[in-house]
């Protein structure tokens, strides 16, 4: 197995350069057994990235609120939590921070979820746009961004799957 590096190391994230999708399966594997670690593979490029306190902090802050609200609205949800999304045949595979389906389940989510706390790495958006999730929330910096697909993601200061919520 050859890899080009592309990046050194960031904080807490790797990006790796030339992993074909079996290189991808043999290194899954073998952090499937490092606590904290993600996998989000792109076109060939591959980002390790290791979770903090701070970011599970968080998440479970964005999901309690984000719960609560759609419990008190009536509207109905299933949660997806970290699912893994993606194919060799769209050429990426990401595990979401947090996912929803909204009214229906569905094979991909409505709605997902990412906390970012360190900059760098690949382009989720780009990702997502693939598998088609309808709206995507990025907390970072303390701000939450929404994007919203369309014929390719808009930000937005309005969820579309959420309109009464108020995101300030």
């Amino acid at each position: 197995m050859t890899l080009v590096l592309e990046e050194t190391l960031k904080e807490d994230n790797l990006v790796l350069s030339g992993i074909s999708w079996s290189q991808l399966d043999a290194l899954a594997t073998v952090f499937a057994e490092v606590p904290g670690a993600r996998l989000f593979y792109l076109d060939g490029f591959l980002e390790i990235m290791t979770l903090s306190l701070e970011h599970e902090e968080t998440k479970g802050t964005l999901r309690a609120l984000i719960e609560a609200y759609m419990r008190e609205k009536g509207i109905r949800f299933y949660i997806r939590r970290s699912a893994t999304l993606g194919s060799e045949e769209i050429k990426g595979k990401k595990e979401t921070d947090e996912s929803y389906n909204l009214d229906t389940k569905k094979t991909n989510p409505d709605l997902v979820i990412e906390v970012i706390l360190t900059s760098g790495g690949l382009e989720k958006l780009q990702f997502y746009q693939r598998i088609g999730v309808p709206e995507v929330w990025f907390w970072e910096d303390g701000v939450l961004s929404i994007y919203c697909l369309k014929e390719q993601y808009e930000k937005s200061d309005r969820s579309i799957l959420l309109p009464d919520i108020d995101l300030n």
